[in-house]
């Protein structure tokens, strides 16, 4: 009974401290992904500043290039600093992941931007991109480099409740029998929601 009690208390301050979850679709593929706020576990860290997350992407072979049939689905672990700069509208965030697909694995560093748009007061509207890269160094299995692209439109329609206009690419090059493949895992625009706890 006590364990049950323990991993019920666990699974709630989870819940509670989980700072956003978030939903990207387009016609055939499909996103998730979470970020806890360290700042909520601990308080000596600024709420809204470090975070780590998962993300998960069901990619279809439409947006690879060359098409792949046989393509697997995308996994990742994140871990993101951010700071506002003071009286701009501007957060600026240093990244690292940690990525898998059967056909590659990588650890990119990455930098992530976001400037709130100041004509937009009763309804934000914020605009971000990332760019993550793996040189051959922090690249594992058969992938010789990583390349992650994103830009981003968030419409904060309602308090913690987000619509996001998106369009991302993702390319990497990989080796087979001795053979380097240029391969874009997913090149696409998306719609979806963010939820913010």
């Amino acid at each position: 009974m006590l364990k049950k009690l323990a991993l019920i208390g666990v699974c709630t301050a989870t819940a509670f401290a989980m700072h956003n979850v978030e939903l990207n679709i387009n016609d055939k593929d499909l996103e998730l992904g979470a970020k806890l706020d360290m700042g909520q576990f601990n308080h000596a860290v600024d709420p809204d500043t470090v975070f780590v997350g998962m993300k998960f992407l069901k990619a279809d072979k439409d947006h690879a290039r060359p098409k792949d049939p046989d393509i697997k689905d995308y996994y990742e672990l994140n871990f993101l600093m951010q700071r506002k700069v003071d009286n701009t509208g501007l957060t600026v965030g240093l990244g690292v992941k940690a990525n898998h697909t059967e056909k590659f694995t990588t650890v990119p560093l990455g930098i992530e931007v976001k400037y709130k748009l100041p004509f937009t007061n009763t309804v934000p509207f914020y605009i971000g991109g990332s760019l993550y890269y793996a040189p051959q160094v922090l690249s594992m299995s058969d992938a010789k480099n990583y390349l992650e692209q994103r830009i981003q439109l968030d419409i904060e329609v309602i308090q913690n409740a987000t619509i996001l206009i998106g369009a991302r690419n993702i390319e990497t090059n990989y080796e087979v029998s001795g053979t380097t493949y240029d391969f874009r895992y997913n090149r696409s625009a998306y719609v979806g929601f963010r939820f913010a706890f």
